[in-house]
Parts: structure tokens; sequence; C-alpha cells
């Protein structure tokens, strides 16, 4: 008989369907059964429970959340409500915070570690976009404060490709517009995956030919890279900051500052898919080692 029961919500494209496969096999070893398949999108909430595929959540000793790409708000509402009555990793809190561009960099700027310089402004203040430009030295980047994948972001290069901006702005139902610096670096970035404060891997993406962005979902490509010492201390340091349990850094080198800066820290950050694995990212059986050992010290209380 199993000792503790938890919910999985894992993604299953790109190799996710045999690692969630791999973790509940290690999981049962340990005498926890677990429960996949809790897509909360499927969930309902009556008489003071929240019932997805027939299990009742709050009687769960933990929900493993770990799907981005089909996370939308009715999932996140619930995610939320769920955090307060059992363990849930990524804790919501954490998770949250880290959807956020803007409340991510103001916390870890607030701890001193290095990130873009950056400026928030009322949606509807012309002027104050216009002297935040300058203030960042006349180039930024205007990116949506909880969009991922490197979606919305556009380049600004002087006062006209501002002037063109504006009216999409004004379009778009938005509280706030968040501009960062534009940094010059070599197109290529450092992803840093921490897990329970441990390091687990890195390795990094390479903007295509002309662009600037190196996220895969607009056109990057994987390289491998080796980290020094100075990179993984960065990012242990961002995870901890965050409150993240399991924490995907992304670093840039900014060539005139001459060290690394964090761009973003991610909640959900995905393991090798079974391609990349073949180039030699080969991390995944650690990340599940030490995500099954996180697991089960959440459910000791420890």
């Amino acid at each position: 008989m199993s000792k503790y029961t938890i919910g999985m919500w894992m993604y299953q494209n790109s190799g996710g369907e045999q690692i969630q496969k791999q973790m509940i096999d290690k999981l049962k070893e340990r005498e926890i059964e677990t429960i996949a398949n809790l897509n909360l999108r499927f969930a309902v909430a009556k008489n003071g429970s929240i019932i997805c595929n027939n299990t009742k959540m709050e009687e769960l000793d933990l929900f493993f959340s770990y799907n981005a790409g089909e996370q939308a708000q009715y999932q996140v509402y619930l995610y939320e409500t769920l955090d307060r009555y059992i363990p849930i990793i990524n804790n919501y809190r954490s998770f949250a915070l880290t959807e956020d561009k803007f409340k991510t960099s103001q916390l870890l700027k607030h701890h001193n570690i290095l990130t873009p310089e950056f400026k928030l402004c009322h949606r509807n203040d012309i002027d104050e976009l216009k002297n935040a430009l300058n203030e960042l030295g006349g180039k930024a980047i205007y990116k949506p404060v909880d969009g991922w994948g490197g979606m919305g972001l556009v380049k600004i290069e002087n006062e006209a490709t501002l002037d063109m901006l504006i009216p999409f702005l004004n379009q778009i139902d938005t509280r706030c517009l968040y501009f960062e610096k534009f940094i010059h670096y070599d197109n290529t970035d450092f992803r840093i995956d921490i897990v329970d404060g441990e390091f687990i891997s890195c390795y990094g993406r390479k903007a295509p030919k002309d662009d600037w962005k190196t996220n895969i979902s607009s056109g990057g490509t994987i390289m491998l890279r080796e980290p020094d010492d100075r990179v993984i201390e960065i990012a242990k340091k961002a995870a901890e900051i965050t409150g993240l349990e399991i924490a995907g850094v992304d670093l840039i080198y900014d060539q005139e500052r001459e060290d690394y800066v964090v761009l973003e820290v991610n909640g959900i950050p995905a393991f090798a898919t079974p391609k990349q694995e073949k180039m030699g990212l080969n991390f995944n059986a650690k990340k599940i080692q030490i995500i099954v050992d996180l697991i089960e010290r959440k459910l000791k209380g420890e």
C-alpha cells in the first residue's frame, strides 16, 4: 500500500510522456502513487471540492504541475486555489511571480542580481514612454509582462520606431507597458536548470541569422555550452530569491558591463527532447532524480 498519493499534470509532447513514466516509476519505488493527467481544464469546483477526472484534488498529498504550453487562465485560477490546501510544485506564489517579467526583475534588482535596466509606464502616458526610451539609451525592447517564448517582443531602435508601435499598444488590452534596455551581446544565451537549489544543467540557444531573439519558438537553435562558476552562482541565487523549487534561469553576457545579466526566470523549464539528447544534452536522468527527491521531501514535510 502506498504511503502517499500525488497528482501530476505533465506535458506530453517532445518526450514528455516518457519523462512522466520514468518519474512515476521512480515514485512508485518509494511507495508514492501517482494519479497522472490531472489537467485542471477539465476540473469543476462544487460543494467545497475541486474535482478533476473523479479525483478530489484537495485530498491529494501533493500536486506536481508541469505543463507550460496548455496552461490557461482557468487552470491557473484553480492552481492558485489548490495551493491553499495542498503542497504544489512549483508553489503558486513563486510561479505567479516569475510569470510576470516586471515583478521578477524588480525583485532580482532589489537583491542585487543584474538584470537589464527597465522602466514600467502607464499605457496612456506617451510622454513617459518617450522619456523611458531616452533613459534606456535610445534602444529598448518592449515586452509583455506576462508573455513567453519570445511572443510580443519588439525591438525599438529609435523614437520613430516607438511612434509606429504606439498605435499597436493602444489596441491591446494591457494595464502597463514594460521596456528593457537593449543589451549588446553575442546573440546567444545560457539556460541554467536549478532544482531544489541544485545545479542540474546548462545549455545555450543561438538567435537565427539577422535576428536577436534566442527563443526556440522564435527560430533559435540549441547549442551545447559549459557554464563557469559565476553563471551557476547567479542562477542559484535567482532561483532562491524567486522561491521556485524548479527554475530555468536565462542569462546573457552583457558586453558593455562585462558581466552576466538575468533576462528571465522560468517556472516550467523543459526537459531535453529526444533529438536534443542525441546532441549531447544528457541531464534528464539527473533532473528526474532530483525532482523525485524533492517530491518525497515535501511529502515528509521536510
